[in-house]
C-alpha cells in the first residue's frame, strides 16, 4: 500500500468496510421484517442485551413477555416456544449487528483520532456520522414501541423511517470513503442536477417501498404490469389512500419506481455508467419478482440488497460530479 500517493488509504478502507456491514445489516433488516421477528424480543437493553437466553428458564421468562403483546394475541397464538427462538434468532441478530457496526466505526475512530490519522476537515463529519448511528437505535425502539401498545404491527411510518436513516448512514459512509478517493475528470452542473432529481426519485421509491413493506402491501395484487384487471386499482382514492392503504400504497410504490427507473437509466446513459444501467435494470426485475412470488423472502431480500447497489453506484457517480460549475455548459443543456 502506497500511502504517499494516497495518504488517507487506511482511513477510506474503515469507511468502506463500515458501509459494507451496514449494507448487511439492511439484508438482516429486511428478514427480521420478513419473517415477522421485529417484535419478538420486548425488552430494551442496549448493554446487556448482546447476550441472549442462555438457559430454559429464562427462555420461558421472555416468551412470556412476548406472549402478553398484540402480535402473540391477535396474529401469533399458535406459536409454542421453538417457534418463537426463530423470530427471536433474526431480531437478536438484527439488534447485534448494529452494536457491532457501532463498535467497528467508533474504536478505528479513536484510534485514528489519536494517531491524528483523520483528514483535515473530517473530524466533524465523522463524530456527526457517529451520532446519526447512535440515534438509528434509539429510533429502531422507537419503531419496535409502536407495535407492543395496541396494535400488532409496527408503525409503517416509523419502519420506513428507520429504513431511510440506515439508507442515509450508509450513503453517508461511502460519500466521505469516495471523496478521499483521487479524483480523474468531473462533470458539468447540468449533469450533477440530473443525477440528484433520479436519486430523489429513488429516495421516494423506497419511503414508499417502506410503507409497502409496513402494510404487507405487497401481498395484494400479485401481478403485473396491471394490478388484477386494474392499472389503476379502486382502492386509489387520494393522497390519504396512498399514505395509509396497502394496495394504494403499492399502486404508487409501483410508478414512482418507474419514474426513478427512467431517471436512473438517462444519468447512466448521460455519464456512461453501464453498471449503474445494468444495476437497475436488475433492480426493477427484482421488485417484479417480489410482487409476481408473494413477497418470497430471497426475492425481497435480495430486492432491498439492489436497492442499496443501486444507491452505492448513484453516490460514486455524484461525488465524483461533486465539483461541477455551478452553471450548464452550452452543450448539455438538458434536465
Amino acid at each position: 500500500m502506497d500511502l504517499s500517493t494516497h495518504p488517507h488509504k487506511n482511513v477510506q478502507n474503515w469507511l468502506f468496510f463500515t458501509a459494507a456491514m451496514v449494507f448487511a445489516m439492511a439484508v438482516i433488516g429486511a428478514i427480521t421484517r420478513l419473517t415477522e421477528s421485529g417484535l419478538s424480543m420486548v425488552e430494551w437493553k442496549p448493554l446487556i442485551g448482546a447476550v441472549p437466553p442462555l438457559s430454559a428458564t429464562e427462555w420461558e421468562r421472555v416468551f412470556g413477555l412476548y406472549k402478553q403483546t398484540p402480535e402473540f394475541i391477535r396474529k401469533n397464538s399458535w406459536m409454542e416456544l421453538a417457534d418463537f427462538k426463530h423470530i427471536f434468532f433474526w431480531e437478536w441478530l438484527h439488534r447485534l449487528w448494529g452494536r457491532i457496526i457501532g463498535l467497528a466505526f467508533a474504536l478505528p475512530l479513536a484510534w485514528f483520532w489519536i494517531k491524528r490519522q483523520i483528514p483535515a476537515g473530517y473530524k466533524g463529519k465523522f463524530l456527526a456520522t457517529l451520532a446519526l448511528g447512535g440515534s438509528q437505535g434509539f429510533l429502531g425502539w422507537f419503531m419496535v414501541k409502536s407495535g407492543l401498545v395496541d396494535r400488532p404491527d409496527v408503525s409503517h411510518f416509523r419502519l420506513a423511517a428507520h429504513l431511510l436513516l440506515a439508507f442515509a448512514i450508509y450513503c453517508v459512509l461511502l460519500w466521505l470513503a469516495f471523496s478521499l478517493k483521487p479524483k480523474n475528470g468531473g462533470g458539468t452542473f447540468c449533469q450533477k442536477r440530473h443525477g440528484w432529481i433520479a436519486f430523489a426519485l429513488l429516495t421516494a421509491t423506497i419511503t414508499w417501498g417502506a410503507f409497502t413493506a409496513g402494510l404487507d402491501g405487497g401481498m395484494v395484487y400479485n401481478t403485473w404490469p396491471m394490478m388484477n384487471a386494474y392499472w389503476m386499482p379502486p382502492e386509489v382514492t387520494g393522497l390519504f389512500s396512498i399514505l395509509h392503504d396497502p394496495a394504494a400504497v403499492q399502486f404508487f410504490h409501483r410508478w414512482v419506481a418507474i419514474a426513478a427507473f427512467i431517471a436512473v437509466v438517462s444519468f447512466g446513459w448521460r455519464m456512461k455508467n453501464f453498471p449503474l444501467m445494468g444495476m437497475i435494470f436488475g433492480q426493477v426485475g427484482l421488485g417484479i419478482a417480489t410482487v409476481l412470488s408473494q413477497v418470497s423472502i430471497p426475492f425481497a431480500a435480495l430486492h432491498q440488497a439492489g436497492a442499496m447497489i443501486v444507491l452505492g453506484l448513484m453516490i460514486h457517480q455524484l461525488q465524483t460530479l461533486h465539483a461541477a460549475p455551478k452553471e450548464c455548459s452550452l452543450s448539455s443543456k438538458s434536465l
